[in-house]
C-alpha cells in the first residue's frame, strides 16, 4: 500500500482497472460484471479506476451500483474527465469500445467541462466524492497533431479547475490518464499534479516510462499507477496489443518471453504483472477484468516466486534493458 503526496488515499499494489467493464473488445453481461467486482472486493481490492469514455458511461454505472452498499470510506475510486456524455439515440461504439449506453461523447478539456463531467460522473456512480481525477487521453495518439492545442486548454481549464477541487477538499488528487509520456512531462512543467495513470508505456514489452518520466515522477514525488500491465492484452495470451491487433513481431517477443517462463515453471502473466509493480515510481498497476475468476488468477499471479535467473535470461536476450528494475 502506498500514500501518493498531498496525503492522497492510499493506493493498493494492484488496483481494479474498469475498462473491460465499458463493453471493450466485446459486449459483456451486468450480472458478470457485477460478479466480477464483488470478487474483487471479497479478494481485498480496493483501488478502483473507470472513465465516463468506457463504454459511454457504462463502466462507472456498474461501479456505482456495486459500490453503493460499500462503506465510501473503504475504498479508492478515480474517473476521469475530458470527454462529456449527451443523449444519443445509440450507443457509440469507438475505440476498443463495442457497446455501452446511450450517450455520444464530446470533448471538453475547458475548466467548465472538467466541472461538468466531475458532476456527472458523481451522479453516474452516486457517490459523494471521488478520490482521484484523471484528465484523460490528452495525448497525441488519441487527439493525433492537435493534441497540444488541447494540452494548453486543459491546463489552463481543466487543470486549474481539478487543483481548485483539490484544495477545497472535493477530491483528493489529480493528474493525468494517457498512452503516452510526453503529456505528462509537460504537465510536471506546467502545473502540480499528484498522479499519472500511465497505460501501455511500462510492461515487459515496453519500458519507455522509465527512463525519464519515472525518475522525474521521484523527484517531484508524483505517483504512478501502470495501466494496461498486459500490453492491453498480448501479455495474457490475447491478440491485441495497445488496444489494437498485434503486429507479428510483438507476437514473436511475446511467445519468446513466454517460452523463458515455461522454462523457469513461471507463468508469463505472473512476470508481466510483477515487472510492472517493481519500479520504486509505480505505486499500483491495475490489471483490468471482465470475469469473476480472473480476480483470484491475478492475485495468485501476483504473488508467485520468480527466480531471478528468469529476469537475467530476458536481460541477456535483450528482451529487457540491462537496466531494467526486476522484482527482488
Amino acid at each position: 500500500m502506498s500514500d501518493f503526496k498531498h496525503s492522497g488515499p492510499t493506493l493498493d499494489r494492484m488496483g481494479f482497472g474498469g475498462a473491460p467493464l465499458g463493453d471493450m473488445y466485446a459486449h459483456s453481461d451486468d450480472d458478470r460484471a457485477r460478479e466480477t467486482l464483488a470478487t474483487a472486493w471479497q479478494h481485498g481490492i480496493r483501488y478502483y479506476d473507470t472513465a465516463p469514455h468506457y463504454g459511454a458511461g457504462l463502466s462507472e454505472q456498474r461501479f456505482g451500483s456495486f459500490l453503493a452498499r460499500k462503506p465510501r470510506s473503504e475504498y479508492v475510486l478515480s474517473t476521469k474527465v475530458g470527454r462529456v456524455l449527451e443523449p444519443a439515440e445509440e450507443p457509440e461504439a469507438t475505440g476498443p469500445f463495442v457497446g455501452g449506453l446511450y450517450f455520444k461523447r464530446r470533448l471538453d478539456y475547458s475548466y467548465d467541462g472538467a466541472k461538468q463531467a466531475v458532476h456527472d460522473s458523481l451522479q453516474r456512480m452516486g457517490v459523494g466524492y471521488l478520490d482521484i481525477v484523471y484528465i484523460h487521453d490528452l495525448s497525441p495518439d488519441a487527439l493525433g497533431d492537435a493534441w497540444t492545442d488541447y494540452f494548453a486548454t486543459a491546463m489552463a481549464g481543466a487543470a486549474r479547475a481539478l487543483t481548485e477541487m483539490r484544495d477545497q477538499g472535493l477530491i483528493h488528487g489529480w493528474g493525468l490518464g494517457v498512452n503516452t509520456i510526453e503529456p505528462c512531462l509537460r504537465a510536471l512543467d506546467e502545473a502540480d499534479p499528484d498522479v499519472f495513470l500511465l497505460a501501455t508505456q511500462y510492461h515487459l514489452l515496453n519500458t519507455a516510462g522509465a527512463d525519464e518520466l519515472f525518475p522525474r515522477c521521484l523527484d517531484r514525488d508524483v505517483s504512478v499507477v501502470v495501466g494496461a500491465p498486459f500490453g492491453s492484452g498480448l501479455l495474457a495470451g490475447g491478440d491485441h496489443y495497445l488496444y489494437q491487433k498485434a503486429t507479428e513481431e510483438s507476437i514473436r517477443t511475446r511467445d519468446r518471453m513466454a517460452e523463458i517462463c515455461r522454462g523457469h515453471g513461471v507463468d508469463l502473466k505472473a512476470a508481466a504483472l510483477q515487472f510492472s509493480a517493481a519500479h520504486p515510481a509505480v505505486d499500483s498497476i491495475i490489471p483490468g477484468a471482465s470475469k469473476p475468476e480472473r480476480i483470484p488468477q491475478n492475485k495468485a499471479l501476483f504473488e508467485t516466486d520468480i527466480p531471478a535467473e528468469l529476469w537475467a535470461e530476458f536481460k541477456r536476450e535483450g528482451l529487457l534493458p540491462a537496466s531494467a528494475y526486476v522484482p527482488d
